[in-house]
């Protein structure tokens, strides 16, 4: 259907189909927002506090204020989106395809980040820019506009990989959290250094006589039948390990290029498959007593070993590229890290992910950003993140409203929660006149409407007298 310039339907029939009155609309959804917002900070902050060990002071404090402004952020974000969605219709006379969505949520997410912590205005921005960036995208692969790329989330990270260990290993390139959490990932060995020649490394006599021969007790024990199968592998691996070859180059002192690589494996893995076990014990312990027997799928998930085996494998190859680069070159450099971080980042074949994948690429051009605002190549605009951060929320909630079959499903599960679900009783089918299919994800809905204050008469309507209610 062609798309129409304008809807002349009110509010009510559009938006806040669960109450006619537009103030007392506003009331329902920032009540619930309140509520809801509160229940999401007020454990984070609490647990962040203990986790960085804060002091009693800060407890008493601190810690109460801080919940309370991003509460307030956070509420005014969905309270003042409802209020600007009336105004607007009321100044326009009807709904264009921009205003209901976009025109609304700017004010909005305007208003409601000037509110929060300037601290947190910085992730928030990055968070909210990846899932823009993502949800533009959807929209251009529905319009014919972009033919995505088989594997392109595995393409954009191995880019991103590649890039972001390149200034790891340069020096100042990377500072910050994102230097802390790569040198945790990746390991000590790798920080920053510059081409430095074999002929200036000098391995020490007991580590180029360990590397060379093998100590007799291993060979001994090797040799040992008596050992079990696990046993036996286990020692044959410390044997490998042992006698394998380490490159003068190399700073890891203490290992071989083998044991190397295959310890990186080894802890990343424990990590990442603790991690993914850690956000599962909430949802377990629904079934602690209910049903016991699904308690081993804590432990036994495909996902545990997915995210493991995603962060074993990138540590591993990143370190056994390394490695080769230094054996072929005779020399430990920085470019190295272009060749290892674009090879391991084929390793999110196994936990393949467009968000951390988005995310990851949103921060690499943040970081670009500001290198090019410190080399003088590009200008600093003031709160450019608060900007930045409302462009972003209207973008992302004109595809809540237009067309969420391309918006992320865990973003529009946390608007329908923030809401009460309310946000999902538009009355999309009038949408539908704009030609973005807003109502393709709600086949069969259709609201519940008081004939008293509908304009449209073949809106679905309660009977004369009939209670408005919320669906």
């Amino acid at each position: 259907m062609a798309a129409l310039s304008k809807i002349t339907c009110n509010c009510y029939e559009v938006g806040h189909t669960w109450n006619p009155s537009c103030m007392q609309s506003t009331v329902d959804i920032t009540r619930g927002a309140l509520e809801v917002s509160f229940k999401i900070y007020a454990p984070l902050y609490v647990i962040a506090a203990i986790l960085r060990r804060r002091k009693k002071d800060y407890y008493l404090k601190r810690l109460l204020p801080e919940i309370l402004q991003s509460t307030s952020f956070l509420t005014a974000n969905g309270g003042l989106y409802i209020f600007f969605f009336c105004i607007l219709r009321k100044l326009l006379g009807g709904f264009y395809s921009w205003s209901a969505g976009f025109g609304s949520a700017l004010p909005a997410s305007y208003i409601a980040i000037l509110l929060e912590r300037k601290s947190r205005r910085g992730l928030l921005t990055i968070y909210m820019t990846n899932l823009a960036t993502e949800t533009l995208f959807r929209m251009a692969v529905t319009r014919g506009l972009i033919t995505p790329i088989k594997h392109g989330e595995v393409l954009l990270f191995c880019i991103t990989a590649s890039l972001y260990m390149f200034f790891f290993r340069s020096k100042d390139g990377l500072k910050g959290f994102a230097f802390s959490a790569l040198k945790f990932i990746i390991g000590k060995e790798e920080i920053p250094s510059h081409s430095v020649p074999a002929e200036q490394v000098a391995a020490s006599p007991r580590e180029a006589l360990a590397a060379s021969e093998p100590s007799h007790a291993s060979v001994m024990r090797i040799d040992s039948r008596s050992k079990s199968l696990l046993a036996y592998a286990r020692e044959l691996l410390e044997s490998i390990c042992k006698r394998g070859p380490k490159h003068r180059c190399c700073k890891h002192h203490q290992d071989n290029c083998i044991s190397y690589c295959i310890k990186g494996f080894v802890r990343m893995f424990s990590v990442g498959y603790l991690i993914q076990c850690c956000l599962k014990v909430p949802s377990a312990f629904r079934y602690l007593f209910s049903k016991p027997s699904r308690l081993p799928s804590l432990f036994y998930n495909k996902d545990n070993f997915q995210l493991g085996a995603f962060l074993g494998s990138f540590v591993s190859i990143y370190k056994g590229a390394s490695c080769l680069l230094r054996w072929l070159r005779d020399i430990d450099d920085e470019l190295h890290a272009l060749v290892a971080g674009f090879l391991a980042g084929i390793s999110m074949f196994f936990y393949k992910s467009t968000s951390i994948s988005m995310y990851l690429f949103s921060k690499l051009v943040e970081t670009l950003y500001f290198k090019g605002i410190e080399a003088g190549h590009f200008p600093y605009f003031p709160q450019a993140d608060t900007y930045l951060y409302a462009i972003s929320t209207a973008i992302c909630f004109q595809a809540a409203v237009m067309e969420m079959q391309n918006l992320r499903p865990a973003y529009w599960k946390f608007l329908l929660r923030l809401t009460k679900g309310r946000f999902g009783l538009m009355n999309r089918q009038l949408l539908d006149v704009f030609g973005t299919q807003a109502s393709r994800q709600f086949q069969g809905f259709a609201p519940q409407l008081d004939p008293r204050y509908v304009s449209v008469p073949s809106q679905t309507v309660l009977p004369p007298g009939g209670d408005v209610q919320l669906g």
